[in-house]
């Protein structure tokens, strides 16, 4: 994919674009599951998951509704350090994302093997707000933002 996706434009701030209710965070109840066809399976409560190792992640947003911001800086934890904590069986080749409310995404796992694609909970320094997918959302940057859940 080039830079800028063909019937791009570029934007300078995020928009919103969000189906249904925005969640409310609740640190009590919140939770971050890697589960299925995995070794290890895991749990970990949002202290936990801030406690792995935090990476940051420069990339562009593309949004099939026609827009892009370019340059974000997303901070959290790469796909592939889930991938080495929990040790996917060797048949295991899609990964199924689930979002609060409900929202799945499912994709080749070799196209999350990749070091730009980040489990995020900042964005640009700040804390990643709900209306944009917060308090985590992983992101995908070569592919459209809506596999981004």
């Amino acid at each position: 994919m080039q830079r800028l996706p063909p019937n791009q434009d570029i934007v300078t701030d995020f928009p919103v674009l969000h189906i249904g209710r925005i969640p409310e965070f609740d640190k009590k109840t919140w939770d971050f599951r890697a589960e299925g066809l995995v070794e290890y399976p895991i749990k970990l409560n949002y202290d936990e998951f801030l406690a792995l190792e935090r990476k940051i992640s420069v990339s562009d947003f593309h949004c099939v509704k026609g827009w892009s911001v370019l340059d974000l800086e997303w901070e959290g934890v790469l796909f592939m350090e889930i991938v080495r904590i929990v040790k996917p069986a060797a048949g295991a080749r899609f990964a199924s994302i689930e979002a609060d409310g409900g929202y799945t995404t499912s994709l080749p796992v070799m196209d999350l093997l990749r070091e730009d694609v980040i489990f995020a909970y900042n964005l640009n320094g700040k804390p990643l707000e709900p209306v944009h997918g917060g308090p985590l959302r992983i992101v995908i940057p070569k592919k459209y933002a809506y596999k981004s859940a």
